[in-house]
């Protein structure tokens, strides 16, 4: 590459980098400020609430929340940077200069593939911890009312055995994919699979062959309720047991997904979850060089031809349908019913043959 080509090349990239942070911001406000609006309505009321640790919460949350946003950040971003390319003739005379339709892409596919392989290896687990933070935050001022407030999880339903009979565990909410919960109730029974007693307890932390149970409060059917500070009942779960039942593989940082993995195949329980989500995130540089691709098929178009609104609908419904696409295809490999690998990697794959195609026609007919 010559030094007028490097130079093009970085003036491009820029354009990109500046477009795409510029949405990536403004997507992040907007999601704090009604998450933020959300939590206040719904804690308002609570002992111990402060607009101030009720916002930090809300912070901390927006980092994982903008992982799902971002293709989208890159696909509008990317839309941008190209019509104010062309509105102001930088596009006209590059092509006048001899530069093809490819050279001037070429920018933006790697500024998306860079965006990719910094979204995986730095973001995402700071994303994670934030959210982490975030929980143990809320853990501390909301216990009663983590899965209303947070919608971290849905309330979570689990049968066990241990040593002494098998129990029905409930919880509103968890941490630390499932060996630390929240709201917790459980139904005790004995080796004949009669009732015993009812346990409900602020939380519940999972030791070596037992849950450790904090604040609890033991019903039974011939004597009057008695609380406990600490309270124990046998599980033969193990943490990976607990995290292939209830844990989120969302929750688990880039880095710590293949020992995850191999700690679940290990122990013979199902990981697709975890493979998934591991797939999910390496092929992040493909969907967002997918959506690059795509802005591009639209965007040269409009600079030759116009029909802004018609054009800027057609990529923004191709974005979404690659979204959906994404989704079901998480959702089969999730199950089991498709090859992580594949249900991981099929939308980008499918999103940079159609952009390639698009351009392809548009370009050389």
């Amino acid at each position: 590459m010559t030094l007028k080509g490097f130079t093009l090349a970085s003036y491009f990239s820029l354009r990109f980098v500046g477009a795409i942070a510029g949405l990536f911001l403004l997507a992040a406000i907007l999601i704090f400020i009604f998450d933020f609006l959300e939590l206040v309505r719904r804690s308002g009321d609570e002992e111990g609430f402060s607009v101030l640790r009720v916002a930090f919460i809300s912070l901390l949350r927006v980092p994982q929340l903008m992982e799902e946003v971002l293709p989208f950040a890159v696909l509008f971003g990317s839309i941008a940077a190209f019509l104010t390319l062309s509105r102001s003739l930088e596009l006209v005379v590059t092509r006048a200069a001899g530069v093809s339709v490819w050279q001037f892409v070429a920018p933006g596919l790697f500024v998306g593939l860079a965006i990719g392989m910094l979204a995986i290896t730095i973001y995402n687990p700071l994303a994670v911890y934030s959210r982490t933070l975030s929980d143990e935050i809320a853990a501390g001022l909301f216990s009663r009312e983590q899965s209303f407030l947070l919608q971290t999880t849905e309330d979570v339903w689990l049968r066990q055995n241990g040593d002494d009979g098998e129990s029905i565990l409930h919880a509103r909410q968890l941490l630390d994919q499932g060996e630390r919960l929240f709201g917790v109730m459980i139904l005790t029974f004995n080796r004949d699979g009669s009732f015993l007693e009812r346990i409900e307890a602020e939380e519940a932390l999972l030791d070596a062959a037992s849950w450790q149970l904090k604040d609890a409060t033991v019903y039974t059917t011939n004597s009057d309720p008695q609380k406990f500070d600490r309270y124990s009942v046998s599980t033969y779960l193990s943490p990976q047991e607990i995290r292939s039942s209830i844990g989120a593989p969302e929750a688990i940082a880039f880095w710590d997904l293949p020992r995850i993995v191999e700690l679940s195949e290990r122990a013979g329980l199902p990981a697709y979850r975890y493979s998934l989500q591991y797939q999910v995130l390496l092929s992040r540089p493909l969907l967002l060089a997918a959506m690059v691709l795509i802005a591009a098929s639209v965007s040269l178009r409009v600079s030759r031809m116009g029909g802004i609104g018609r054009l800027i609908v057609g990529g923004i419904v191709a974005g979404f349908v690659l979204y959906v696409l994404s989704e079901l295809a998480k959702d089969f490999g999730g199950a089991g019913l498709v090859p992580p690998v594949v249900a991981a990697w099929a939308p980008g794959v499918l999103g940079i043959l159609m952009g390639s195609t698009i351009l392809l026609h548009q370009e050389d007919g």
